[in-house]
């Protein structure tokens, strides 16, 4: 079925894997948010608290807006969250660099990136809800050109996280840069269930990479 240019072909099978997928995202993002905003609070600075909230809510909000999204029968209701479902692709971008950035909140270009990539964020928000359907594809390098702008910033985020960390945001990076590949072959049997297959993955892998951010944060390092 179709609703203004915009294609939902899955048959059931291809909606089951999905809902399983989305399912099993949605609750670890939920436990391990949960978690992780408890550690902070007992652990971590004023600071690293705000941005471990500002991280959980943005990857629960993520990951359960896609699955209202995805799961949602075709109808008009479904494009109307499609919008929802997009923007908070922007909002976990940002949420997700966050803790890493706010660990070098006094360096200038740290700060300047962490304002901009919430900038661009933002931006990006607005266009899918004042533009939906238009500029998809371009939305897709946007996520990214956000996703890997952290290079820019590499000189002086590696000197505040642990390899381990910093090694776990090149892996997430790659799993979300990989899924891509089936985000856009359309045609692909169960591309959609494979590409949030990823996504959940990629997220799991940040998730990591951000508990040890503060962890290290929380020692001192």
């Amino acid at each position: 079925m179709e609703i203004r240019g915009v294609r939902w072909n899955y048959d059931r099978q291809e909606l089951i894997a999905d809902g399983v997928v989305h399912g099993i995202g949605v609750v670890f993002a939920l436990i391990g948010a949960t978690a992780l905003i408890f550690y902070a609070t007992v652990f971590s600075s004023h600071g690293q608290l705000a941005a471990a909230w500002i991280y959980g809510v943005g990857l629960v909000l993520a990951l359960a807006t896609s699955f209202a999204y995805n799961l949602w029968p075709v109808s008009i209701v479904k494009w109307h969250l499609r919008r929802f479902d997009h923007a908070a692709i922007f909002v976990l971008i940002a949420a997700t660099y966050t803790p890493f950035l706010q660990r070098g909140w006094e360096d200038p270009l740290l700060a300047a990136m962490l304002v901009g990539i919430w900038i661009a964020a933002l931006a990006g928000v607005a266009v899918k809800f004042l533009l939906p359907g238009r500029y998809d594809r371009l939305a897709i390098l946007i996520y990214l050109a956000m996703g890997w702008s952290g290079v820019f910033a590499a000189g002086p985020l590696v000197t505040r996280l642990s390899a381990t960390t910093v090694t776990l945001i090149v892996i997430g990076g790659i799993l979300y840069s990989l899924g891509v590949i089936f985000h856009v072959r359309q045609t692909l049997r169960f591309q959609n269930a494979i590409w949030h297959g990823f996504v959940v993955a990629a997220a799991a892998v940040h998730y990591s990479a951000v508990v040890t951010c503060l962890r290290a944060a929380a020692v001192g390092m």
